[in-house]
């Protein structure tokens, strides 16, 4: 169950990272829209680190 859920979230994190450098070609990188996703995009990586780290520490 841990390996879909990581997986799920690499998917979504490379979704984000995608619409994020999407819409950084049309807008100034302090557009408030910009700022939102880049810290959505944070959040997923940081649950990504966290979720990994807890699997290291475990084995």
């Amino acid at each position: 169950m841990i390996f879909e859920d990581i997986e799920f979230l690499i998917h979504l994190i490379e979704d984000a990272r995608v619409k994020l450098n999407a819409s950084a070609k049309h807008r100034s990188l302090t557009d408030p829209s910009i700022i939102e996703m880049s810290q959505r995009l944070d959040s997923l990586i940081n649950k990504y680190y966290s979720i990994t780290e807890t699997r290291h520490i475990a084995s």
